[in-house]
Formats: C-alpha cells, sequence, structure tokens
C-alpha cells in the first residue's frame, strides 16, 4: 500500500507545483520582455524628439540643419556602441535621417519593415511576440516622428536578446530550484504522512498473520496514527481476545471432557472384561463390545492429545533432524517387523530449529500411518533432506495410497478414507501432527508415491522463524 499511495501523492504534489510554477516561470518572461520593450518605447520617444526638429536638406548653406542632423546621428552612434543596438530615423521614402551603424539600412521585408509601415500610421508597433530564453529572435519597437500633425519618419530600433533570455533562463533556473526545494520537503512531508497513516495499518496486517499462523497472543500495539486506524486497532484486540478465549474454552471442554470421561470408560471396560469371564469363550457379542471400548479410550487419548498440542507452546532448539529421524524409524522398526514390512531409513545429520518432542511425536503418527496401511513385503522409506532455508523429512509406503479428492481432506479431524474404514485408528492422528508442525512453524504435506502409495513431507524451518525467541540465522549442517 505504502508504494502505491506513495507515488500517488508524489504526482498530486508535483502536478500542483507545476501549475504554479508555469504560469509563475511565463510571467517572469513576459515581465523582463516588457520591461525592455518600455525601454525601447522611452529610447526611441527621445530620437523622436530630436528628429522632430531636423528637416530635409534643401539648402546646404544652412548649417543649423546639419547641425541637427548631425547631433541625431551622434546620439545614434553613441546608443548603438553603448548597447548594441541598432537604430535610426528613417523618412517615408525609406531614406535613412540619421542611422547607426551605418550599415544598416530599412529591409524590404521582415520584422522591421512592419514595424515601420504600423509607425506611418502615427502609431507606435504593437509589443512583439515573447522571445523565449531558446529563440534568437530581436526586438523592433518603432515610434512616429509627427511635425505638425503629420508623419514625417519613423523611429526603428532593433534590439538582441541575449541579455534579457539570459536574465529569463536565470530566474527560471531560481524557480527551478525552489520548486526542487519544494518538491523534496513535499516528498518528506508525503513518506512522514504515509509512515502516520500506514504504519497501523502494517501493524494490523502482521499481526493478522501471527494470528492466521496460530500465535494467538499477538496483539497490536494502539499508537500513532488517525484516530480511525487506532480504533480499529482497538477493536481488533478486542476481537481477538474474544476468540482467544472462545477457542481457549474449546480446548478446555475438549481437555477436560477426554479426561472426565477416560474414568468411567475405564472401569465399563473393565466390568466388561469381568463380564466377558461369565460367558462363553468366543462370544462375538463381548468381543466387539471390548473392540469398541478399547476404541473408544483410544478416540479420547487422541482428543486429549490434540487439545494439549494446540494449546502448548513449541520448545525451539538447534535440533538433528537426521538423528531424530534414524533414532524415531529405530523404534518403528520392530513394528513394521512384526507386520512383514521393511523399514529403511537414510537420515544424514542436518540442523534445524525444531521442537525435538513435537517433532518426534509427529514422525510417529506418519511412520505408524505408514507401516499401517503398507501391505506385507511392502516398503516404508524415511528421508532426510536439507535445503537452504528448511529441512525435511519425506516418509513414502507402497500401500493403496489416496486418490486426488481424498488428498485435499488427509489430515482433517476424525476424517478416514472411506476404503480404510477397517483398520483401527481415530483419525487424529495426522491432525496432532499438524497442529504439533505448525505450532514450531513447520509445515506436513501429502501427495501421491509412485507407482502407488503415499508421499508425506515433513518440513521445519532452518532459520527465520519467530515464535518468541531469539535464534541466530543461517545454521549449517553438522
Amino acid at each position: 500500500m505504502h508504494t502505491r499511495l506513495l507515488p500517488l501523492l508524489i504526482v498530486l504534489m508535483a502536478a500542483v507545483l507545476l501549475a504554479l510554477g508555469v504560469p509563475l516561470a511565463v510571467s517572469l518572461a513576459g515581465a523582463q520582455q516588457q520591461k525592455v520593450i518600455v525601454d525601447r518605447i522611452d529610447d526611441t520617444a527621445r530620437f523622436a524628439a530630436l528628429a522632430q526638429f531636423v528637416t530635409e536638406p534643401t539648402d546646404p548653406v544652412a548649417g543649423d540643419i546639419n547641425e541637427r542632423q548631425e547631433t541625431l546621428g551622434r546620439e545614434l552612434r553613441s546608443y548603438h556602441e553603448v548597447y548594441g543596438i541598432k537604430a535610426g530615423v528613417f523618412y517615408l521614402n525609406d531614406s535613412p535621417m540619421a542611422h547607426a551603424p551605418a550599415d544598416w539600412f530599412l529591409p524590404r521585408t521582415g520584422e522591421v519593415r512592419d514595424a515601420f509601415q504600423e509607425a506611418l500610421l502615427s502609431r507606435r508597433s504593437h509589443d512583439p511576440e515573447q522571445v523565449w530564453p531558446w529563440q534568437r529572435r530581436n526586438l523592433v519597437v518603432a515610434s512616429p516622428v509627427i511635425r505638425d500633425g503629420d508623419v514625417v519618419a519613423v523611429v526603428v530600433t532593433d534590439s538582441p536578446t541575449g541579455q534579457m533570455r539570459s536574465r529569463i533562463l536565470r530566474g527560471w533556473l531560481l524557480i527551478a530550484a525552489g520548486e526542487a526545494a519544494a518538491m523534496l520537503l513535499a516528498v518528506g512531508a508525503a513518506l512522514r504522512l504515509t509512515g502516520w497513516v500506514l504504519r497501523p495499518v502494517r501493524i494490523l496486517d502482521a499481526t493478522t498473520h501471527d494470528i492466521a499462523t496460530g500465535r494467538l497472543k499477538s496483539r497490536v500495539a494502539v499508537a500513532g496514527g488517525p484516530p480511525e486506524l487506532r480504533r480499529l486497532a482497538g477493536s481488533f484486540n478486542e476481537m481477538a481476545d474474544h476468540v482467544e478465549n472462545v477457542l481457549e474454552q474449546q480446548r478446555a471442554f475438549v481437555a477436560d471432557a477426554s479426561h472426565q470421561l477416560r474414568n468411567p470408560l475405564s472401569a465399563l471396560l473393565l466390568r466388561i472384561e469381568l463380564l466377558a469371564l461369565e460367558l462363553p469363550e468366543g462370544n462375538e457379542e463381548i468381543a466387539s463390545v471390548q473392540a469398541e471400548g478399547k476404541r473408544l479410550a483410544r478416540v479420547l487419548d487422541d482428543l486429549l492429545g490434540l487439545a494439549l498440542a494446540e494449546h502448548s507452546e513449541p520448545q525451539l532448539q538447534v535440533t538433528d533432524i537426521g538423528a531424530l529421524a534414524a533414532e524415531r524409524v529405530a523404534a518403528w522398526a520392530p513394528t513394521a517387523e512384526a507386520k512383514g514390512v521393511r523399514l529403511v531409513g537414510t537420515c544424514p545429520p542436518t540442523t534445524a530449529w525444531a521442537d525435538p518432542v513435537a517433532l518426534s511425536s509427529a514422525l510417529d503418527a506418519v511412520i505408524d500411518n505408514a507401516v499401517k496401511f503398507t501391505p506385507e513385503d511392502g516398503t516404508v522409506e524415511v528421508s532426510v533432506t536439507s535445503g537452504r532455508d528448511t529441512s525435511s523429512v519425506v516418509v513414502t509406503d507402497s500401500g493403496p495410497g489416496l486418490t486426488d479428492e481424498e488428498l485435499t481432506r488427509v489430515g482433517d479431524r476424525f476424517w478416514r478414507s472411506g476404503r480404510h474404514q477397517n483398520v483401527n485408528g481415530s483419525g487424529l492422528g495426522l491432525s496432532i501432527s499438524r497442529a504439533l508442525l505448525t505450532a514450531s512453524g513447520g509445515s506436513i504435506a501429502y501427495d501421491h508415491h509412485a507407482p502407488h502409495g503415499l508421499r508425506v513431507t515433513v518440513t521445519v524451518p532452518r532459520n527465520g522463524f519467530d515464535a518468541g525467541q531469539d535464534r541466530p540465522q543461517g545454521l549449517t549442517d553438522r
């Protein structure tokens, strides 16, 4: 969510800054050009005032006329030398009254000619188009010289725009620097804002994941963030407390019921045994009652084991998975041999984080299941493998296996395949194994084993599982 919200805020803030910066840059360019144009208008007005007293040289003896024209010429030449601006006063027939530089005349076409023609109509030429920093254009301003109400000449200035464009560019750079600084501040503010808003969401997400993986004691720390999210965190904690209480009551009920039923069941089984002594040997009904009583006792024991497995906290430690698996193979070897099943193990040393008691119980349930459903002369193989992050114990058998539909249900409480109802069991063994492994960060998976049989993979983490204890990382094989 942070990676989606932050770019959105940055784009919005960039759009706002551009919406403010672009008009400001355009306004700055217009102001700089207008300043230049006003200066040129003042200059042309001054030259027009000087040219107003210069008449056409009809009498060469009239020295005052030539003197005024010379004065105007000196002013124009000085103006060009100081500012580098071409300036001239031209009669209506395009001939120059005075101009600088000496080789500059009115062109036949172009912007200068258009301004001259407009000034002939007794008005100053219109403001030229905006010159941008990347355009190499001149600014042309023309003003009429009016004598006795008639236009007798036109003052024209052709100004280079290099300095003006440089000033505009410098102003733009300052605006860009200000925009960049504002953008950095906006990004910093956006980071703080998104962090403040989303921090409770991240904590809530992490806590939800913890609870979903079995760590029901996890709670959200109600601190920081908007009031709505703080209220949400408080409501979530209340809900988690309620769910934990309900589950605790359920576990306590199962454990208490299993424990309380064992004593009367034991007494009932004892009475059945005494009753069997009074009946003829081989009575099928009494044998069936005894078998069902013993099965009920196993179910109660498994229910108590399941309640304890779901309630107990794992005692994780560095465990040699290979040695533990080899020990369980040796423990079940006599049972397998008595049934005529070959039990073999390939258990190289490898370490992982696990609760040895819980893992041993889970392996006992898996190996017991494999031996139970493997026919005589069949084989059960136990192998230990190790990866970068996990270690696995794989148990395969050559039994009838399960269908694809049955694989989706195996491990559910009290579930047993319809084809195996005549085999002793309560349907809770694999459920207990899953509860024990999940509590310690492990998992159990089921798959087909070619050509027939079941493949059960028990996986435990080598590092990174957090069950409330500090553990080193990066375990290596011994």
